[in-house]
């Protein structure tokens, strides 16, 4: 493999830093123009560092093209600019264009590996860090103790260190890309690449290019989603969005491992582990044509499906907790949530999910600090979530008409049943905790049901 690309027009300087360079151990590419550095960026894979010369006598790009597209197509590598006619401001410009570093001619074999060297460990660490983040956004994202949510977690866990393909299923906001990323890191392919491939967010027409990539005359050869996943993941998001004809040609890959780019002959190997998703009901999909049934037998080798928010509204004021945190970055405080506007929050239906509700707890820290409020309570909820709770349990209202029109007995049995609806709804069903919270003794709270006409799942009445 490449560790450093040297793109210099002068033969005497491009020999002279290749022969410091390979004394140390690294492995150099040398290009003597724009046009030969863009065909090795494009072709190869991408090096450690790439070391450019400003000022390329005979090319069409000087070396600060050649920087932008290399940062285009691979930002994470660094690259260091040299120059014999150098001044402040063409090392400002490089520097904004993203360049590591500037070096005038002539320059010490010393100094040189002692930037190369820092360059390779800042990219280093920058890689690291981006992993610590990601697994620090998974860790809130995935937080959660409900039953429902620890299924999740251990089909993930245990379907994570396989190669076996997932397909995931859920509604918007549950979190699909975030547990495909969960599956990533905690696989062997953790150290390689893991490319998203949004089919929801892409014209038709450009989705089979996005993902077995392209070559043509004007923009030349462009990767797609299968080669630049090589060796690592490919999350496909939102697959029965994909015509047919890309489907066909997915199925392809699948059973080959091998695929064409656009408008290229020959077959190119991918060694890529294949999640993909979808928010659509696949039996609708499957019966109406728009997502192949060999296609997704394919895909669906581990099938997970990630339940709405509203079906595990017990995790709701752990991740609200995780996201306050979080919005609340470096500081030691946090804005708090009452239990009175927890019991609101907890009976909403959550279209959105989970990505609706951290944008509710942004929404909810914001308007408590222009406040200069501590703590979040039900006057400071957002009036369409109080209006659609209050909607569906009419007890909660100021004025409830219909209790009113009700003799003693058939208005408290209203109270009652609507009440343990809702409480039930915020613990999930789970009868122990439903009882110790309203301070009633578990036998009876099931006395009190049966009374009332309300069915518990037998999964969910043992659930404790």
């Amino acid at each position: 493999m490449t560790d450093i690309l040297i793109v210099d027009d002068e033969e005497g300087i491009r020999s002279l830093v290749a022969d410091i360079l390979k004394d140390e151990g690294y492995t150099p590419q040398l290009a003597s123009s724009a046009a030969q550095a863009i065909d090795i960026i494009d072709n190869s894979p991408p090096p450690k560092v790439a070391i450019l010369d400003i000022w390329l006598e005979g090319s069409e790009m000087d070396g600060l093209g050649v920087l932008k597209h290399l940062k285009a197509r691979h930002p994470n590598v660094p690259a260091i600019m040299i120059s014999g006619h150098g001044n402040i401001e063409t090392a400002v410009r490089s520097i904004r264009l993203g360049a590591y570093d500037f070096i005038e001619k002539p320059f010490k074999g010393e100094k040189l590996l002692i930037i190369v060297q820092r360059a390779i460990e800042a990219a280093s660490l920058a890689q690291m860090n981006h992993s610590l983040q990601e697994q620090h956004k998974l860790a809130i994202d995935l937080h959660g103790s409900s039953r429902a949510i620890q299924i999740v977690k251990t089909a993930a866990i245990t379907a994570a260190p396989a190669n076996s393909r997932i397909f995931i299923t859920g509604e918007p906001g549950t979190g699909k890309e975030v547990l495909a990323r969960y599956i990533h890191l905690n696989s062997k392919r953790a150290g390689k690449p893991f490319i998203v491939l949004n089919v929801a967010n892409l014209p038709p027409e450009q989705i089979e290019g996005e993902m077995f990539g392209m070559q043509s005359s004007d923009k030349g050869l462009i990767a797609g989603a299968l080669e630049m996943a090589d060796g690592g993941t490919l999350f496909i998001d939102e697959i029965a969005d994909m015509p047919l004809s890309t489907q066909t040609k997915l199925l392809k890959f699948l059973q080959q491992n091998s695929y064409e780019r656009i408008g290229q002959k020959g077959e190119i190997k991918s060694d890529v582990r294949i999640i993909a998703s979808s928010s659509v009901d696949i039996k609708t999909a499957l019966d109406a044509g728009t997502l192949q049934k060999s296609l997704y037998y394919r895909l669906s080798v581990v099938p997970i499906r990630i339940p709405p928010l509203r079906e595990r509204a017990e995790d709701l004021q752990e991740l609200a907790e995780h996201f306050a945190k979080q919005l609340a970055g470096s500081q030691s405080k946090h804005v708090k949530i009452t239990q009175e506007a927890y019991a609101i929050l907890q009976m909403y239906e959550w279209p959105g999910n989970v990505r609706q509700l951290r944008n509710t707890v942004e929404w909810l820290t914001m308007m408590a600090a222009s406040r200069a409020q501590a703590q979040i309570t039900p006057e400071l909820l957002p009036q369409d979530i109080v209006d659609s709770v209050q909607n569906k349990h009419t007890f909660l209202k100021p004025f409830n008409s219909d209790l009113i029109s009700k003799e003693l007995k058939p208005a408290r049995d209203s109270f009652e049943r609507e009440y343990l609806l809702a409480q039930l709804k915020r613990f999930g069903g789970n009868i122990s905790k439903t009882a110790q919270f309203i301070g009633m003794d578990r036998t009876a709270l099931h006395r009190k049901l049966r009374h009332l006409g309300i069915a518990v799942a037998a999964n969910d009445a043992e659930c404790a």
